[in-house]
């Protein structure tokens, strides 16, 4: 399983803005408001004008850094958002939100995309019926997510079942706290989910 293993506050700083890779603590305790610099030895000094192309992997890097995606994996996710109908930047944030990991997290079984994805890992959920532990499972319309029997006596998902009551979910999600399940309803639209991303500037910088 590929992914990053260094230290996320820097990814916040290098992009100069709040991705929330570290869940709660990223409210409650973050590198960002104390040193809002960029990370490095230049790290204070004055920043250059960034050109047509620096800006777009600039987004790119945020929408990418955001869902803990690698750049391989990414890009095939662009990839399959471009061959779908409709507009390519709308589709690569549905396939983004569609994966396993993302759902985890959405539906309040994690703090974090990072800590969602590592108990999708360690195969703590099943997709309709089915043990999956591959965090880019792309889901669809209808399909059910679950804690496994076997984990849901873990102290984990005890505790995880007492602040579910106070999270809420996306409107395209449904979540059952007492079956510890939860149902996509529907692909969500842009406006579902207020992202502070500008993701035509992705289409933009791979198209070029």
């Amino acid at each position: 399983m590929a992914r990053y293993t260094g230290p996320v506050c820097k990814l916040c700083r290098r992009e100069g803005v709040k991705l929330f890779l570290k869940g709660d603590k990223c409210v409650t305790k973050c590198t960002l408001e104390r040193r809002s610099s960029r990370p490095g030895q230049h790290g204070s000094g004055r920043a250059r004008k960034e050109s047509g192309y620096a800006k777009q992997l600039r987004e790119k890097q945020r929408v990418r850094r955001t869902y803990g995606v690698l750049e391989r994996q990414f890009h095939k996710h662009f990839d399959a958002a471009a061959r779908r109908p409709g507009k390519t930047s709308e589709n690569l944030l549905q396939v983004l939100e569609m994966r396993l990991d993302n759902l985890v997290y959405r539906l309040g079984f994690a703090d974090s995309r990072a800590q969602a994805r590592q108990i999708v890992n360690h195969g703590h959920f099943a997709v309709n019926g089915r043990k999956t532990d591959i965090p880019s499972f792309i889901a669809k319309p209808n399909d059910v997510i679950t804690v496994r029997e076997r984990s849901k006596g873990l102290e984990y998902f005890k505790t995880r079942a007492l602040l579910l009551a106070q999270k809420g979910v996306p409107t395209w999600l449904r979540l059952d706290i007492n079956e510890m399940t939860g149902r996509v309803l529907s692909i969500p639209s842009r406006a579902d989910l207020e992202l502070p991303f500008d993701e035509q500037m992705v289409v933009e910088f791979y198209q070029r």
